[in-house]
């Protein structure tokens, strides 16, 4: 593949930081990105992604998904030659169910079914 097909992007961090930036090919998946991310994430962050599913990234506004390509997500790379394109990400941890403290009758309820046998 000829170097200019290739894009390059940098992943601001919520705190202004940056990652990157890295060259990738418009074939490469949003799942790849955010594996890439995951990776290279500094250390020394308060807040970081356990795993690819915690990232979120945005271009021009949008939430890109993971199935998609660099090129089908229409980041504008054709618009500034040799550009480098700032990608958003952002950590949302899944969310652990909380424990809740069930309360358990211990007295068992009566069968109130109303039906006669005749």
């Amino acid at each position: 593949m000829p170097e200019e097909d290739f894009v390059e992007l940098k992943f601001r961090l919520y705190d202004g930081s940056d990652i990157g930036p890295f060259r990738y090919s418009p074939a490469s998946t949003v799942a790849v990105l955010k594996e890439r991310i995951v990776a290279e994430w500094p250390k020394d962050k308060k807040i970081a992604p356990k795993a690819a599913s915690d990232v979120k990234l945005i271009c021009a506004g949008k939430i890109l998904e993971n199935n998609k390509t660099v090129a089908q997500c229409k980041m504008p790379f054709g618009e500034l030659p040799n550009g480098v394109i700032t990608v958003h990400a952002v950590v949302q941890p899944s969310l652990a169910k909380p424990k809740t403290d069930k309360k358990v009758d211990k007295v068992p309820k009566e069968n109130s079914c109303s039906c006669s046998i005749l």
